[in-house]
């Protein structure tokens, strides 16, 4: 029966792995998603360097996928998919090999316990246990796109199955060569994400109890040596490793006058060689610790070595060259993550400590021509003692939104100062609380809808499904607004996975209480100390779960153990076949079977393209050759995807505001890059390093009118004293020295307008300094000349537009800066002038729509773009108006409600729908006007019953909300009086006095 077992516990786990490969390929993106997806499928076409802190072995492998495309540049991005579905389904095969391990070791003690009843009831249960994850909301999510989450997952399962298999053959002769074996895949995890690494507690112990007797003393100094160990790798290796190698170079380069690199071969030698030392000392003395040490050592080196990618791919000066790291220092800056700032984690400020002097950290080297340069000391920030705590939960002042949602959740009165029971109180309600058992309870009791939370009732919390609970967690659930009931992530799973995990949890600890601390401590170091490690600012720009992927992963070993658990309750009753088949088959259906039924419709991404269109209708928005600038994720990745995979529109140059800010991507810019020229900028390298200009303030000098911007970009750039002020601490910066600028207009075609122009560009800057990235962006503009056509994304805000709103002219996707200031007494637009020529082109005829309207799952990023392009709908339709072209006019509202999902919407988009029946009242379309505002109000109405639902307090919450509900249903009914139509206008007004009766 022990060969019959294994056989079948291999079939199994290829048929959950069947399972799981279906599900993924069924349900993959079909082009690129939103975030980071993007970049990485950009940059593992070309083998490219992403951002901080890299992922080197994921993209050599994701290269690989995309050869399964041939010459089909659409088809890239799918089998980059692909690539994270095949391993995602990986990862299911090794989970259901894990479960199958440990109920093998609850269940087959002796030979003649491989029963047909147990092999059953092991089976069920690792199936069961794997097919929750399969179907689980956070693993599934990662399964169907370009990310790295699937595969740091599927290295976590391999470590885990691999240190089981150690566990069984550890009293064999070579059985360390399953550390070795976890040791490789450690260091090659590195090279996808440093997830895996979270691993090394639960293996520590599992070597433990095998080799040990447990004793409280062993128990203490295992798990402070497993941190430790995690410590060494994390701190140590990775970026230690480098450092060393800085070391070494800056020696032989700066002290011997030796070429770059020298120094880092030479360490390479001495590394070498001290491993090989290492290894023949541990054999000559016979030392079997310290040899399988040194090898696990050495395999992790080996296996992190990927990185050399990264620097290969910077020295060809790649496209996508994420930080340019090509030499050893500015390689040790990118793993360090320096782009991204630091936080404090031990001990550190709260919100409200000042800043009351500086200190000097390490010497900062960059690469010179013949020698590394000193750019300067690390400058250290140093905040009132007062102010400092340990475990620092609430720390962020540089952002006024977190410092106002850090005194509202907590309730600290306006002047008093937050203390240590405060960041405690974060810690445990909002980054456990709110940051991780809301994500762990989307997985395992069901989720609410897929609108990012920020702490109120209606937005991305986690329900039941039962109503008395749902009472006690949401508030009534009865008359559930539309964003609720009709939302496809309200996913219903009645707590059922939950409580199946739970029941395995407590079994497991019962029957095998080592083996159940083993599954702990992967559970606890994959979600709990993640939340610590990440000390989770407010507002984040997105949910968060993917990082606690690990922790989930472990609760499905409980689910699927909870199986046993009925099984060993089943058979007191039936017999023991019977009860096995009972207890799989119950489960199944309360976990698995649950999940896969609610999760499908919400995770389901095929036929689905609206990011590449997306991409492509920026892209496309632009004249020949143009500059756009852009700023987040979600308007940069895309566009780089269009551009080096699919090679849409690569005349144009994308700038990110966000990067400009650093010398490399300044410099990068300077150069060509597909089809795009260099940008010309007037600073050259030496004057925009880091350190100089990072920061510009405003000194008004009293300059009369309008300041030629060129004279001003030129005087910020001067080295001269008399364009410099004095700091404090006897530095010389640069400073602004007026707000009022002007450009010369262009006096050739004025852009997309068609229009002459010599007149002078004139607007007030609505900043009061500039940090480097502005200085750049007013740097291109200047020494531009209007020579390329200047683009900013709509979607950045509008703080970057530097006060040139004005002459914005807007003609697709992004706002085209043109020298004609838009008449407001014509121009409808709500920045600058809509081109109702170029815009209904392309809105009519070039741009594509995803398949908005076509019944694919809207995300919530989509979902901000359908109200975004909503908007722009209605824009070209009002002006068009205006100009008298009512046949067009009409022709646009037809074509938003033929391609944009019109119905699926939030309470503070339906301002638009009223916005769109206007038009249709004024071009004579009554009925349909009618039916937009009708819609408009039972939206309304969802939301504003629900509110009233609530009742007391928790009404109280929304009553921003109710007013502003208010304020627009009774704009719906001004709107029907306006134009006449008194039996749409009489229901409004009943329904309207209906509401106020209840709410007021």
């Amino acid at each position: 029966m022990m060969t019959n077992y294994t056989r079948i516990n291999n079939i199994f786990g290829w048929v959950a792995f069947l399972f799981a490969a279906v599900t993924y390929t069924l349900t993959l993106e079909q082009t690129a998603s939103f975030w980071d997806c993007g970049e990485f499928i950009a940059a593992a076409y070309k083998l490219q360097v992403v951002h901080q802190p890299g992922a080197p072995l994921f993209l050599m492998i994701v290269r690989m996928f995309t050869l399964l495309a041939g010459s089909d540049t659409s088809q890239i991005a799918y089998f980059a998919n692909f690539s994270s579905g095949l391993v995602s389904a990986s990862t299911i095969l090794f989970l259901f090999w894990t479960i199958s391990a440990f109920g093998r070791k609850l269940l087959m003690k002796t030979e003649e316990d491989y029963t047909t009843a147990n092999i059953i009831a092991v089976m069920g249960s690792a199936l069961v246990g794997a097919l929750a994850y399969t179907w689980s909301d956070t693993f599934w999510f990662s399964a169907v796109e370009a990310e790295v989450y699937a595969m740091s997952s599927l290295c976590t399962a391999v470590v885990m199955w691999a240190i089981l298999k150690w566990e069984n053959e550890s009293d064999a002769k070579h059985a360390d060569k399953w550390l070795i074996f976890i040791a490789y895949l450690m260091g090659l995890s590195i090279g996808v994400h440093l997830l895996n690494l979270l691993a090394i507690p639960a293996l520590a112990f599992v070597y433990y109890f095998k080799k040990y007797e447990t004793s409280t003393k062993g128990i203490i100094y295992t798990a402070i040596g497993s941190i430790l160990i995690l410590g060494f790798v994390q701190y140590g290796v990775i970026p230690g490793v480098v450092s060393l190698a800085a070391s070494f170079d800056l020696l032989a380069v700066n002290g011997l006058g030796l070429p770059f690199g020298s120094g880092v071969i030479l360490f390479a030698i001495i590394l070498i060689g001290s491993i090989v030392y290492g290894l023949m000392y541990s054999v000559k003395k016979n030392h079997a610790i310290m040899n399988t040490a040194i090898l696990c050592l050495t395999f992790i080196i080996i296996g992190y070595s990927s990185y050399s990618m990264i620097i290969i791919r910077a020295k060809a000066n790649t496209v996508l060259n994420n930080s340019s790291p090509d030499n050893v220092y500015s390689f040790l800056g990118y793993l360090n993550r320096e782009q991204y700032g630091e936080r404090p984690l031990l001990y550190g400020q709260n919100f409200t400590a000042k800043v009351i002097d500086e200190k000097e950290g390490e010497m900062m080297y960059r690469k010179g021509n013949t020698r590394y340069e000193e750019i300067g000391k690390k400058r250290i920030r140093i905040f009132e003692k007062n102010q400092q705590t340990i475990l620092p939960r609430i720390f962020s002042a540089d952002q006024a939104s977190h410092v106002s949602f850090y005194k509202s959740w907590l309730n600290i009165p306006a002047g008093k100062s937050p203390t240590f029971a405060d960041n405690i109180s974060f810690l445990f309600s909002y980054q456990i609380g709110y940051m991780y058992l809301r994500y762990f309870m989307w997985n395992f009791a069901g989720r609410q809808n897929d609108i990012q939370g920020i702490g109120n009732s209606t937005e991305g919390n986690w329900i039941s499904g039962i109503k008395p609970l749902d009472a006690m967690r949401l508030g009534s659930q009865d008359n559930l607004p539309p964003s609720i009931s009709e939302n496809k992530a309200n996913n219903k799973l009645y707590f059922l996975p939950l409580i199946l995990g739970i029941v395995g949890l407590v079994y497991h600890f019962r029957k095998k209480q080592k083996d159940a601390t083993v599954v702990a401590l992967l559970f606890f170091f994959t979600g709990l100390a993640i939340v610590l490690y990440l000390n989770q600012t407010p507002y984040q720009p997105r949910e968060r779960d993917y990082a606690y992927a690990g922790s989930f992963y472990a609760f499905t070993i409980w689910i699927g153990l909870g199986v046993l658990a009925l099984f060993d309750f089943f058979k007191t009753k039936i017999t023991g076949i019977a009860a096995a088949g009972l207890a799989t088959g119950i489960c199944m259906i309360a976990a698995p079977v649950l999940m896969a039924s609610e999760n499908w419709d919400d995770h389901n991404r095929s036929n689905r393209t609206i990011v590449r269109d997306l991409a492509s209708n920026y892209l496309n928005s632009c004249a020949p050759n143009a500059i756009l600038f852009t700023m987040g994720d979600n308007d940069t990745y895309p566009l780089w995807y269009a551009q080096e995979v699919e090679g849409i529109r690569k005349d144009i140059r994308l700038v990110n505001l966000s990067l400009l800010g650093t010398d490399w991507y300044i410099n990068q810019h300077r150069l060509k890059m597909n089809d795009s020229e260099g940008i010309n900028f007037s600073y050259s390298p030496a004057k925009i390093v880091t350190g100089l200009r990072d920061y510009v303030p405003f000194y008004d000098m009293k300059i009369n009118g309008y300041a030629d911007l060129k004279e001003v970009t030129d005087f910020m750039g001067s080295d001269n004293r008399e364009a410099q002020l004095q700091t404090r601490n006897g530095d010389y910066i640069n400073f602004l020295p007026t707000k009022k600028l002007s450009l010369a207009g262009n006096t050739g075609s004025s852009n997309a307008s068609d229009t002459l122009s010599s007149n002078r560009v004139r607007w007030e800057l609505k900043k009061d300094g500039l940090y480097k990235n502005d200085l750049m962006v007013l740097d291109i503009i200047a020494n531009n000349n209007w020579k390329r056509p200047i683009y900013f994304a709509v979607t950045i805000g509008a703080d970057n537009f530097f006060g040139l709103e004005d002459y914005f002219e807007v003609d697709g996707l992004a706002y085209r800066l043109v020298p004609n200031k838009a008449d407001p007494n014509t121009s409808r637009g709500s920045v600058g002038k809509v081109n109702t020529k170029v815009m209904y082109d392309n809105v009519m005829n070039k741009f594509k729509w995803g398949n908005l309207n076509g019944g694919v799952y809207i995300d919530p990023e989509s979902a901000r773009m359908t109200t975004v392009l909503k908007n722009y709908f209605y824009q070209l339709a009002n002006q068009l108006m205006a100009e008298g072209k009512k046949d067009s006019a009409l022709k646009v509202l037809a074509k938003a409600e033929e391609v944009l999902p019109i119905d699926k919407q939030e309470m503070n988009t339906t301002i638009l729908d009223f916005q769109m029946a206007e038009i249709y009242y004024q071009a004579e379309n009554p009925a349909k006007a009618n039916d937009l505002l009708n819609r408009a109000a039972t939206h309304i109405e969802g939301d504003l019953n629900y509110y009233y639902s609530l009742k007391g307090k928790k009404m109280q919450q929304y009553s921003r909300e109710i007013q502003y509900g208010l304020s627009i249903m009774q704009e719906l009914t001004r709107i029907s009086k306006a134009y006449n139509q008194p039996q749409v206008s009489a229901s409004l007004d009943k329904r309207l006095k209906e509401l106020e009766t209840k709410l007021r």
